[in-house]
């Protein structure tokens, strides 16, 4: 058992990395019904919160049936930081995390995000700003460092694990790097094998497949592992991660059938959430990675991202199920630098 304050997760727990305009609660329903065991939302900035912006605010909407989930905030600012935990401490998630991590310019330019891997002193005043003014556990997602040069994570860990942050994870790529390359575990791994250094550490990047999560799992040594692109279009991969650790065999590819039910799930509760419009036009961005591998999918895809009515997306989905019946698909093949679009 991993405990994270007063959280419970199992053994190597799959964590659903927090993703920028992707990690909404629709989004996360789907994965926690396929085998995530935490989630995040998206990040929500502090500043956003404490002026009462209504699209911060609307990040902070979280349900009974997602928990445990952490809410992720970022700023550069300790005060402002401050303030927003204490608003997030009253909407009752489980965990506040500190977003030290996204590299996107329009969050680095503020000094905030991957911004703070410069200033390590600042990273952790603001870290010890948001342990103080909350009740709940604080964890932190965070790089390896700003840049080749520049790689700090060892010492990162240790003093957020002195200002009192009760779990990091780790994505293995500098600031610079943005999704580029091949994510590093090493460095991960030497924070985990650091004797100094108790509280539960989880990897981030490239986890594509059954396969790689084992094969890092047991060379890396971490407390489990955290995903984000490879469950976009994708949420099965939990559940796979966690029969292949189990039996070391393949669950079957999810069917024509199980597909399109998923895709119907997040689209009513898109729309139950944010509203008919919003609803459908935020589940577009989706439609290509749920139904990645069809042939001749062109021309229902193209349906799907014009219609406006949910009646009429049902059909066409229903139009998929019967074309489509009896399928069968191969194991996926994930272009990571391709979805290389979300904060995660």
């Amino acid at each position: 058992m991993v405990t994270i304050g007063n959280v419970h997760l199992p053994s190597f727990p799959l964590l659903l990395a927090p993703m920028e305009d992707v990690s909404d609660p629709p989004f996360r329903a789907v994965c926690k019904a396929n085998g995530a065991d935490m989630m995040y939302t998206e990040f929500i900035s502090s500043e956003g919160l404490i002026r009462d912006a209504i699209r911060s605010k609307h990040k902070l909407d979280i349900f009974d049936s997602e928990r445990p989930v952490g809410i992720q905030i970022f700023g550069g600012d300790e005060e402002a930081m401050a303030l927003a935990a204490k608003i997030v401490d009253a909407t009752q998630p489980d965990i506040v995390d500190i977003n030290f991590g996204c590299p996107v310019k329009k969050v680095v330019s503020k000094g905030a995000g991957a911004g703070v891997l410069k200033n390590i002193d600042l990273m952790v005043r603001l870290t010890k700003a948001v342990v103080n003014a909350t009740n709940l556990p604080v964890t932190v997602k965070t790089r390896l460092g700003w840049d080749d040069s520049m790689i700090n994570i060892e010492e990162v860990a240790e003093r957020l694990q002195d200002a009192g942050i009760q779990a990091l994870a780790i994505h293995g790529r500098t600031r610079c790097q943005l999704y580029k390359g091949v994510a590093d575990w090493s460095h991960i791994a030497k924070v985990k094998e650091n004797q100094r250094i108790h509280i539960p550490i989880f990897g981030n990047g490239d986890i594509d497949s059954p396969e790689k999560a084992v094969e890092y799992k047991n060379r890396y040594g971490v407390d489990g592992i955290m995903i984000g692109r490879a469950a976009i279009g994708y949420p099965w991969i939990f559940n796979e991660i966690k029969h292949y650790i189990k039996t070391s065999e393949h669950l079957a590819p999810p069917t024509i059938q199980q597909r399109v039910e998923v895709i119907r799930q997040h689209l009513h509760r898109s729309v139950e959430w944010k509203g008919l419009k919003a609803g459908v036009n935020e589940m577009r961005r989706h439609y290509t990675n749920y139904l990645k591998g069809l042939p001749n999918i062109k021309e229902h895809r193209l349906k799907l991202v014009t219609i406006t009515e949910v009646a009429q997306i049902d059909d066409v989905l229903a139009e998929i199920v019967k074309q489509y019946d009896g399928y069968n698909f191969t194991p996926r093949n994930i272009d990571m630098n391709a979805m290389a679009y979300s904060c995660e």
